[in-house]
C-alpha cells in the first residue's frame, strides 16, 4: 500500500480505538502527539526501503536506507512481523521515556499505544497486497488475505487509489459522524489544555 493509504488506515484504528476505549482525561498535547506517534507508527514498517521518507530527508539517506534494509533483510521483512512491531515498539517506548522529562504534560502510554495501533495498521493493510506479510518470523512465510494471491490488491495500482482509499476515508469519517455525541463529550470534558 502507499504511504497515504497507510496514514488513513492508521487513523481510522486509531479513531476506532478511543472509541472503544475512550481515555478518561487526556491533555491537547498527548492528544496531537498520539496522532502524530499513530501517523509515523503508519509508516514505521517501510523504514526497511531505502526510499521511506526517513531516508529521503537526510543528507546520505539514500545510502543509509539501503544499508539499514539490507540489515533487516529487505522490504517486507523483519519490520513487517510481529517480531518488528515488537522491537519498533520498544525502541518507541525507550525515546518517549527518555523524552518525558521535556514533555511532562503527555501521557506516554498513551502515545505509545497510537503508535503500536498505527504499526499493526500497516501490517493488516500489507497483507491485503499481492506481496502478503511475514507476520510470524523468524517463519519466513507471508500470509495474505484473501488466500488467493491473484484477488490481493496490487500496491499503487487504481483499485488501492479509487477503492480501497475512499473506502478507508468514508469509513473514517462515519465512525467520526456516527460518534459524533461520545467524540464532543470527550473534546469538551475530557480534554485538557
Amino acid at each position: 500500500m502507499t504511504a497515504r493509504t497507510h496514514d488513513t488506515a492508521a487513523l481510522a484504528a486509531l479513531t476506532m480505538w478511543v472509541l472503544a476505549a475512550p481515555p478518561s482525561a487526556i491533555t491537547v498535547s498527548t492528544a496531537l502527539a498520539a496522532i502524530l506517534a499513530n501517523q509515523l507508527g503508519g509508516i514505521a514498517p517501510d523504514i526497511d526501503q531505502p526510499t521511506a521518507p526517513l531516508w529521503r530527508n537526510l543528507p546520505v539517506g539514500r545510502y543509509l536506507g539501503k544499508v539499514f534494509g539490507t540489515l533487516v533483510g529487505g522490504h517486507r521483512f523483519f519490520s513487517h512481523s510481529l517480531l518488528g512491531v515488537a522491537v519498533f515498539s520498544a525502541m518507541a517506548l525507550l525515546f518517549l521515556e527518555f523524552m518525558q522529562p521535556v514533555m511532562p504534560h503527555i501521557d506516554i502510554g498513551f502515545v505509545w499505544i497510537a503508535f503500536i495501533i498505527g504499526m499493526f495498521s500497516h501490517l493488516v493493510m500489507d497483507t491485503l497486497t499481492k506481496e502478503g506479510v511475514p507476520w510470524l518470523l523468524p517463519i519466513p512465510i507471508k500470509f495474505g488475505l484473501p488466500p488467493v494471491r491473484k484477488w490481493r490488491i496490487t500496491t499503487g495500482k487504481s483499485v488501492e487509489h479509487f477503492i480501497v482509499l475512499p473506502v478507508l476515508a468514508a469509513f473514517t469519517i462515519w465512525l467520526c459522524a456516527s460518534h459524533y455525541t461520545t467524540l464532543t463529550n470527550l473534546i469538551q470534558h475530557h480534554v485538557t489544555p
